[in-house]
């Protein structure tokens, strides 16, 4: 088995190099979409959240509140620490239980957004960074998530630097152009990476 750590800013077009990864025959795992199934209604992870931000970030069928919580933690570094101490903990614990019913010769892709910010890197065998410069990110953050442009840099100023990303870097993805650039790198990445699970075998 292969671990590898994707990750890459906001708006790099990480899922879509997941999709394409997958595709091909990658077993993935999501933490983003973990983070969210941790928290569902009647989850620990709900209760811990509640706990610490009040019910206010509950909306009136009382699931999480993404986007006012979102709000309360990206424009407080304490708030956001907060609740990275509660989720984070059940991504990890769900996370390994997917990556253990992996079978010997998969190829188990980490989808993790904050990989460099939380210092990940040395969890994996390698690391894949989706990489776009900051006017791209800005770029389909606002004109394709809708996002205003004040929200779209707080998001990304909460995280690491374009730089930071790179420095931890085994393979770079570099999706600063069309989509139809994007698969031929990623099918090329797949390849390098079936090839260092066969090594292993």
């Amino acid at each position: 088995m292969l671990k590898v750590g994707l990750t890459g800013g906001i708006g790099a077009g990480k899922s879509e190099v997941s999709r394409l990864l997958v595709s091909y025959g990658a077993v993935l795992i999501d933490a983003d979409r973990i983070a969210r199934e941790v928290v569902e209604p009647g989850t620990p992870g709900l209760a811990a959240v509640v706990a610490a931000f009040g019910d206010g970030v509950l909306t009136g069928d009382g699931t999480l509140d993404r986007p006012k919580l979102g709000s309360i933690v990206f424009a407080d570094p304490e708030r956001l620490a907060t609740l990275n101490a509660i989720v984070h903990p059940l991504v990890g614990a769900r996370s390994a239980e997917l990556e253990s019913a992996a079978g010997p010769g998969d190829v188990v892709i980490h989808d993790v957004p904050l990989l460099t910010e939380n210092g990940l890197a040395s969890l994996y065998d390698l690391v894949v960074v989706v990489d776009a410069s900051p006017e791209t990110q800005l770029d389909r953050l606002v004109r394709l998530r809708g996002m205003a442009e004040a929200e779209a840099k707080a998001r990304m100023a909460a995280q690491a630097t374009r730089a930071d990303r790179l420095e931890i870097a085994d393979l770079v993805i570099d999706n600063d152009g069309p989509l139809d650039a994007l698969e031929p790198q990623v099918r090329e990445v797949w390849d390098e990476l079936t090839r260092r699970t066969a090594d292993r075998a």
